[in-house]
């Protein structure tokens, strides 16, 4: 799904991995991270995609959101467990969003 978000500008925060072998309970953490994520003041939106490079991205209204949400308890077990058994390698890019339109067939 296509978050909607609203004009900007807001941010991304763009999450690449390439993923180790086995899910090792990795679904049900990215699952919970993205309902975790979207309880979060500022939280705009999430989109992701995987085939072999998988591509997550999350919309922020402002920079401290961003910051608020790398800060919290559960979110640095995520990341630590991810370091150790989920990813071989990984980037996180943030973004502001300075322009976006839509396209819809009918």
């Amino acid at each position: 799904m296509i978050s909607q978000t609203p004009d900007p500008p807001y941010y991304a925060v763009i999450f690449t991995s390439l993923r180790t072998e086995g899910d090792n309970g990795y679904a049900e953490m990215a699952a919970r991270m993205i309902d975790l994520a979207s309880q979060q003041e500022g939280f705009l939106g999430v989109e992701s995609a995987r085939n072999e490079v998988g591509i997550t991205v999350s919309y922020w209204c402002d920079l401290k959101s961003i910051h608020n949400w790398r800060e919290n308890f559960d979110h640095s077990i995520a990341r630590k467990k991810g370091r150790k058994e989920w990813y071989q390698t990984f980037k996180v890019r943030i973004a502001k969003v300075e322009s976006d339109y839509v396209f819809e067939s009918k």
